[in-house]
């Protein structure tokens, strides 16, 4: 076997095993950006603990093939950047999305959440949701309403039994 099958398997096998260690995986068509726009998103998304990579459409075929995934094959053609997310879900999906509302030229094709290939659609609604600190406060005023209404209306008895004691 050539030493240059070898190194494509070795590849095959790195992406595989990022397709599969990833919380979330988003593929991008970059075409019409400049370097110095890639450069910024590449900074972005480094920024959060995100990877940024171009592969070669067969080899990263092959790869989510051996990871279980063939069902994004159909968006791997043309030029494709992905990008690998292996703590946070929302992360590449919200600074990619926002980085293409301002640059029209990005276009996301696909993803895969957790598992699941996901459509555009569902990488944009991702993106939409709040960060995991926002979404974290929103659970606190959730649970603090009822003992916040308690309080008022322990308050409100209260004050009415002063009244007619008085």
């Amino acid at each position: 076997m050539s030493k240059a099958i070898e190194t494509k398997k070795v590849q095959v096998g790195e992406i595989a095993d990022k397709f599969k260690a990833a919380a979330s995986v988003v593929v991008v068509d970059y075409r019409g950006l400049t370097v110095g726009q890639v450069t910024e998103l590449r900074k972005q998304l480094r920024e959060a603990g995100v990877e940024f990579k171009v592969y070669k459409n067969t080899l990263t075929r092959r790869a989510t093939e051996a990871a279980g995934l063939e069902g994004i094959n159909e968006f791997l053609t043309g030029p494709n950047a992905i990008a690998f997310s292996n703590e946070d879900v929302v992360a590449p999906a919200k600074i990619i999305n926002e980085f293409a509302k301002k640059n029209e030229a990005l276009e996301i094709k696909a993803g895969i959440i957790e598992g699941t290939v996901a459509s555009v659609e569902d990488v944009k609604a991702l993106a939409e949701l709040p960060s995991r600190e926002g979404l974290l406060s929103m659970l606190l005023s959730v649970l603090q309403a009822p003992v916040r209404n308690f309080a008022l209306a322990t308050k409100a008895v209260a004050e009415q039994k002063e009244e007619q004691g008085a």
